[in-house]
């Protein structure tokens, strides 16, 4: 285990910064509330540019949203345009909230009659979904987790919880504990495992209004922790991405994602 995980970690030096591609993201309207209940209203979309609507609306058929109990909330008002989704949350119970999509899929590229195709799909989709005569199969595992946390009243744990699968962060701190000037711990895993000498991006949001992108790279320590220094105030993207093992055996290798939308408040 621990030999795939530092492979994966040396993969991750060759991978794409999140500056040349799409960013996925869950926006909500605040994450941190006060009273007896609340609404937030999220917007879902992949961009170019961060929390601003300029490519395609995210689907909202594979988003969850946890309650601090551990129980599973409808979204309300749903709606999707062409460049980005919408829906209501109403929180009722003080703790706090995970708004999450994401899962595990297979990408193959293969040649048929001499020429590349590709196909997607889950892996009992797989022997079915290519066709007779395809040569050169290669087969890839892909994992991706996109998040967000709202709170309601005094911040709870329960949520925070990671789930062992995939590339994920457990936030030591809080994510709705962030504020501007202070520094936050987090620890990223891969499949329940710490994964160390990984890159971790932190962009805030804004960027379409910057001359720089003001992305901030940290690398994670032997135990997986790492740290971020958030400067000012507002919404920040964190991304991680990884490539290893694949733990599929339809598999021969591993691309994994993370990605959360954090709110950074003024002292």
């Amino acid at each position: 285990m621990r030999r795939s995980l530092l492979a994966a970690a040396a993969l991750l030096a060759a991978l794409p910064t999140a500056a040349s591609a799409h960013r996925a993201w869950l926006l909500p309207s605040a994450t941190v509330l006060s009273g007896d209940e609340a609404w937030v209203t999220v917007d879902a979309a992949i961009g170019n540019e961060l929390f601003y609507f300029d490519h395609v609306a995210m689907g909202l058929d594979g988003v969850t949203v946890t309650g601090p109990g551990g129980e599973a909330l409808p979204l309300a008002n749903e709606s999707r345009g062409k460049l980005r989704s919408t829906f209501d949350l109403q929180l009722t119970e003080d703790g706090t909230y995970k708004i999450a999509t994401g899962g595990s899929g297979l990408f193959a590229f293969y040649e048929l009659d001499g020429e590349g195709r590709r196909w997607r799909g889950t892996p009992e989709e797989l022997e079915s979904g290519l066709p007779d005569g395809a040569q050169n199969v290669r087969v890839t595992q892909s994992d991706r987790r996109t998040e967000t946390f709202v709170t309601l009243g005094a911040p709870s744990e329960g949520v925070l919880a990671p789930a062992g699968k995939g590339l994920e962060v457990d936030y030591i701190t809080h994510p709705n504990d962030l504020f501007s000037g202070e520094t936050a711990t987090f620890r990223l895993l891969m499949d329940g495992q710490p994964m160390a000498g990984a890159e971790v991006s932190v962009i805030p949001g804004g960027n379409r209004y910057r001359d720089m992108l003001g992305e901030e790279t940290v690398t994670t320590a032997e135990d997986g922790t790492f740290e971020i220094a958030f400067g000012e105030p507002g919404m920040y993207w964190l991304n991680a991405e990884a490539e290893g093992e694949a733990s599929l055996p339809q598999a021969q290798s591993r691309r994994a994602s993370y990605a959360a939308t954090l709110e950074v408040l003024p002292q």
